[in-house]
């Protein structure tokens, strides 16, 4: 710290937000994606949108789905059956079934049988195309893909620290926290993109700090498992059993008996928890000791942790209540998972949670960015008389098209392979997936090979035309466009909340490739620039 503290934690904070920053704002976009990410699953999905027209309440959506699963699951062992709410509109029906004499066991999930329901009627919805949905981009912010989802999760572990400490950095870096929050210069080059940094930054400052510490204590039997292993001596079975209780499972009699409706058990729970049911499960239906769990849905309190009551399958008496008193530590890291997930949230709080996502979006985007304006401008004499940019300010340059601008043209083309490929495709959702990464990969290497102000324009135009072309494509192939679903109010909300939403994106991308074109006539003039120096004079 030859330098002084504060110059230190500025050195600090640069480097530590710098050598993640890329993989960083990949997780920020999908984890920003995955507040809304049964809302982006209904869009993807557009055969389920006439269903999400006719909401039931939690007793007939559960009668339903008892008839079509004493119907359709006949001999399963359990049942899994997802009541429809607000955000997701259909019943989800699944059953479990031992495998057949002399046929191999397929795995945990290889008997596993689900479909999609009329929460009304209990019919079979027209099958939906098959798809990760919104899922794929929750998963992506914490589990990466094409590897090892233990490897992905130390990586983004490990850059989530690092955000951490740069976010910690920063503020003490800060002379002038507040101030900075109202102060944005603009056309100044550095400055202006230091401006931007900055109110990004502190705009959101608590978000940021809480998703990142919540994120990392998502994890921690993971990243700490130490305390744990001393003190059961390894046994993490017991160390789960009994920091997260569960009831204990009674095995099948083999007496037939016929299970009990389901609707009166709803109505009990509901009215203890003064919520809705989000989940019922039957263990050995049909059997004399069947016995129903119903699970809270989320949205009650901010842990993630819900409570549940437990019946006998047959004569309906409750058998427990779990997870109503729950243990501190238990209860302070499924109030620190609820923070993080947001699930809790009301359709305004998850709003402003997707705003901040956002907000660290551009926070991450325009850190990168400040390193290359200034590196640029340290070397601006070496330019001056002809050198070449060196390969750190060059790569860095590459690195910052790719992401910054490469990602949104990676989310357009998952949106896009969702109306374009197949609906009968098999392995669909994989194409889907592979649409996502060879659309980011592409932009990637386009942009290592050519670095240039050009480069920014074309792939922030590309990012535009396939975002804001979204809303265009659902005329021709589906029948919830926005002229249905804003115009007519014939379709559901979040589908048309969710056309707005990309067309708003893909407008802002517009604007910021729109701001780059004025710079043509100087960049004639001016010595040969590469890529930040322009996007710095367009701030």
């Amino acid at each position: 710290m030859k330098e002084g503290f504060r110059q230190s934690m500025a050195w600090l904070h640069t480097w530590s937000g710098l050598l993640v920053c890329w993989l960083l704002l990949l997780v920020f976009c999908g984890g920003t994606a995955s507040y809304y990410r049964s809302e982006i699953t209904l869009w993807m999905q557009p055969e389920l949108h006439a269903a999400a027209a006719n909401p039931v309440s939690g007793e007939v959506a559960a009668t339903a789905a008892q008839a079509a699963m004493t119907e359709r699951a006949a001999g399963a062992t359990r049942w899994f059956i997802g009541l429809p709410d607000e955000r997701n509109p259909a019943t989800q029906l699944g059953w479990s079934k031992p495998p057949k004499p002399g046929e191999k066991k397929k795995g945990r999930r290889g008997n596993f049988h689900s479909e999609k329901a009329d929460p009304a009627t209990g019919e079979v919805l027209s099958r939906p195309r098959d798809t990760r949905g919104g899922e794929f981009l929750y998963r992506l912010h914490f589990d990466l893909h094409y590897m090892p989802a233990i490897w992905a999760r130390w990586i983004v572990g490990f850059c989530a620290m690092f955000m951490l400490v740069s976010i910690i950095s920063g503020v003490i870096t800060h002379k002038r926290i507040f101030k900075d929050l109202f102060t944005f210069r603009p056309k100044k080059g550095q400055r202006s993109w230091l401006d931007a940094h900055n109110v990004t930054a502190v705009l959101a400052l608590p978000f940021h700090l809480m998703i990142t510490y919540t994120g990392l204590v998502t994890l921690m039997f993971l990243y700490m498992p130490s305390g744990a292993t001393a003190a059961y001596k390894g046994d993490q079975e017991a160390f789960f059993a009994e920091a997260f209780p569960r009831a204990e499972e009674r095995k099948a009699a083999g007496v037939a008996a016929p299970l009990t409706p389901f609707a009166p058990l709803v109505r009990q729970a509901e009215r203890q928890w003064g919520g809705k049911v989000g989940r019922i499960a039957v263990n050995a239906p049909g059997d004399a000791n069947a016995v129903i769990t119903l699970n809270r849905a989320a949205g009650r309190d901010m842990s993630s942790r819900q409570p549940s009551m437990d019946f006998d399958g047959v004569t309906g008496k409750l058998l427990s209540s779990n997870g109503e008193a729950i243990p501190g530590a238990a209860a302070t890291q499924g109030v620190m998972v609820g923070l993080h997930v947001a699930h809790f949230g009301a359709p305004l709080l998850r709003a402003l949670f997707f705003l901040s996502g956002l907000a660290g979006c551009a926070m991450v985007a325009t850190g990168a960015l400040l390193w290359a304006v200034k590196t640029r401008q340290k070397q601006a004499k070496a330019l001056a008389a002809g050198k070449r940019a060196s390969f750190g300010l060059r790569l860095v340059e590459a690195l910052n098209i790719g992401a910054i601008a490469g990602i949104p043209i990676a989310f357009g083309a998952y949106f896009w392979a969702n109306r374009l490929l197949p609906v009968v495709m098999e392995e669909r959702p994989k194409e889907e997936i592979a649409c996502f990464f060879g659309a980011w990969a592409l932009a990637a290497i386009v942009a290592q090979l050519r670095p240039t102000r050009a480069m920014w324009r074309l792939q922030l135009t590309a990012g535009a035309i396939l975002l804001a072309g979204l809303p265009v494509l659902n005329i021709f192939t589906t029948g919830s466009h926005l002229g249905v679903t804003l115009f007519l109010g014939r379709g559901p909300v979040p589908v048309a909340a969710f056309d707005l939403v990309l067309l708003s994106l893909g407008l802002l991308l517009a604007y910021a490739a729109w701001k780059l074109k004025p710079l043509a006539a100087k960049a004639r003039k001016a010595a040969p620039a590469s890529t930040s120096a322009h996007v710095a004079g367009a701030a």
